[in-house]
């Protein structure tokens, strides 16, 4: 991207959310928290309450399986995550979070809320106005077939 060039809409939600990413990290870890990756924090971001399985993760996540794998074995490791077998398949487990991957992700939610609180107050009512934005349904994403 030149000087002169704006950034698309896709590199500004890009840099918004490593703002909050970098954030949440910087807080976690003045809080004594254990440092997370953005990609293991998008584990418990996409991860269900009572568990979800890898490739469901790899789905919501838009990353490979092996990746999500990467990373919840990571957070296995760590003492956050722990896979069990899926109630609902013989043949699957499910990804779900330790009492102290709970602990841990509830603490990133307090975070996180102080984190917007304050952009609220650096960037005033548009904060509110952003949110409303991001969480208005879009529909499904648009089939383009010609550039003009």
């Amino acid at each position: 991207m030149t000087a002169d060039t704006a950034p698309n809409m896709p590199q500004l939600l890009s840099e918004a959310k490593r703002w909050f990413d970098d954030a949440l990290l910087a807080g976690m870890t003045a809080a004594g928290e254990q440092p997370v990756t953005a990609a293991q924090a998008a584990v418990f971001a996409t991860l269900d309450p009572d568990g979800t399985s890898i490739s469901e993760l790899a789905r919501r996540m838009g990353v490979t399986r092996q990746t999500t794998h990467q990373a919840v074995h990571s957070l296995i490791g760590l003492g956050l995550l722990e896979q069990t077998p899926d109630p609902s398949s013989a043949r699957s487990r499910i990804v779900r979070t330790t009492p102290e991957g709970a602990r841990a992700h509830e603490r990133a939610q307090v975070m996180l809320a102080r984190i917007e609180a304050v952009l609220a107050e650096r960037i005033g009512p548009r904060a509110g106005l952003l949110r409303d934005i991001l969480t208005t349904p879009w529909g499904e994403p648009p089939l383009l077939s010609t550039l003009s």
